[in-house]
């Protein structure tokens, strides 16, 4: 009886069946598209949250330029308007603008801007001692899911402050 050399019995047994190489790069194909998801996940998140810092500095900024208003309800006699004792009556205001975000292209151009709508109301919050609410909605939307946001400041503000 004639038997096989060594080396060619273990060459026959070294080597991958094509099962093996097929489910080794099914787990490669699911590690990696778990690692690309989880890139486009921390992508899509950091891009709301700069949006959403944005739209809290809008905010901000429209409760600080009416809480800058000149208000002094002791004057007499009572008179509302600029340069008067109460600049800023209790009304609405509403302003329109670009949302200031990193962007591609120019900022004026409609296909890349991303538009806020400030809402600022000014109420009376009490009578005494006086004291007014100031509340600025800045509403906005993110691209990626279409949906609408609202970040909100209320301040309240007493005269000569």
């Amino acid at each position: 009886m004639q038997t096989q050399p060594k080396h060619l019995s273990l060459r026959s047994e070294a080597a991958f069946s094509l099962g093996e190489v097929l489910i080794a790069f099914g787990v490669l194909m699911m590690v990696f598209s778990g690692l690309i998801y989880g890139y486009v996940q921390a992508n899509r998140m950091a891009e709301f949250s700069s949006m959403s810092l944005a739209a809290n500095s809008y905010a901000m900024q429209g409760a600080e330029q009416a809480r800058a208003a000149c208000w002094r309800p002791r004057d007499w006699p009572p008179a509302t308007g600029f340069g008067t004792m109460d600049e800023l009556p209790p009304t609405n205001y509403t302003e329109t603008s670009v949302m200031d975000v990193p962007i591609k292209g120019a900022p004026t151009n409609s296909d890349f801007a991303f538009f806020i709508t400030n809402n600022i109301y000014v109420t009376t919050y009490s009578l005494n001692p006086t004291v007014r609410q100031i509340r600025s909605d800045c509403i906005w939307m993110f691209p990626l899911t279409s949906t609408i946001y609202t970040n909100t400041v209320i301040l309240l503000r007493g005269p000569d402050q």
